[in-house]
């Protein structure tokens, strides 16, 4: 791993995803946001609303990678159980934080501020919050871990309050070619030579299907632009020479 990748990996968590009940809307769009900003995202694991699936998970990622991202339970009932999970994870004690209790304040009254919701606001001791514009109930950051909720547009804007202070790589640049009409065992073997030239790109062929029949796309990506306009030369030379014959 070169000194200028940053990695990272997302955990989301809840039995709603497993079931199907819940369709994810999160894992493409942090994956399109950590690229933009130069951050690998290398793994992503969904787990139940289990203490020892969730602890487990937590702790095998955040050694792994330089930052680990969770989405998903931290709400106000029985069964949001991530901030605990974390905390135990850690080995530090959880408890109402009151800078929290202010965050919930600004959206409701005391009265208002139940046992339920003062759930939202236990935070592991020594962890930062993460602000949350559109409920006020924060996430949470310690360590190289980011608690962030499940609800995609509170989600999105938890990672537009936390990609500031998040260490960022070379940005990965890509180039798209296009191989329609093309059937990939047409061209697997040369693009594997090509593939094999250039260890430091990630070279892959991507089949779709659209209304006019199958097409494929082949895109090479890298954070060597020279590296990767080569690359990318080849294999349009490799396309242009499959058609022709």
């Amino acid at each position: 791993m070169g000194a200028e990748t940053i990695t990272a990996a997302l955990l989301v968590i809840g039995d709603e995803i497993l079931s199907g009940r819940t369709k994810d809307k999160n894992i493409g769009y942090i994956a399109e946001y950590l690229t933009t900003i130069g951050i690998d995202l290398r793994e992503v694991r969904v787990v139940p609303d289990v203490e020892e699936e969730i602890v487990g998970a937590v702790n095998a990622l955040r050694s792994r990678y330089t930052y680990l991202f969770t989405t998903g339970g931290i709400g106000p009932t029985h069964d949001d159980i991530t901030a605990d999970c974390v905390a135990k994870a850690f080995g530090v004690p959880i408890d109402v934080d009151p800078r929290a209790v202010e965050m919930l304040l600004q959206r409701m009254s005391h009265e208002d501020l139940n046992e339920a919701r003062l759930r939202m606001a236990r935070i592991p001791e020594g962890a930062g919050l993460i602000e949350n514009p559109i409920s006020r109930a924060p996430g949470f950051k310690i360590g190289n871990v980011m608690v962030m909720a499940g609800v995609p547009a509170i989600m999105q804007a938890m990672l537009d309050n936390v990609a500031p202070g998040l260490v960022k790589g070379v940005r990965v640049l890509s180039e798209v070619i296009e191989a329609a009409g093309l059937p990939e065992g047409l061209y697997a073997a040369g693009l594997a030579e090509i593939a094999k030239a250039y260890p430091t790109l990630s070279i892959g062929s991507y089949p779709s299907y659209s209304p006019s029949g199958f097409t494929n796309q082949i895109v090479a990506r890298g954070r060597d632009r020279d590296t990767l306009v080569e690359a990318a030369g080849r294999i349009r030379d490799l396309v242009a020479s499959l058609r022709a014959s």
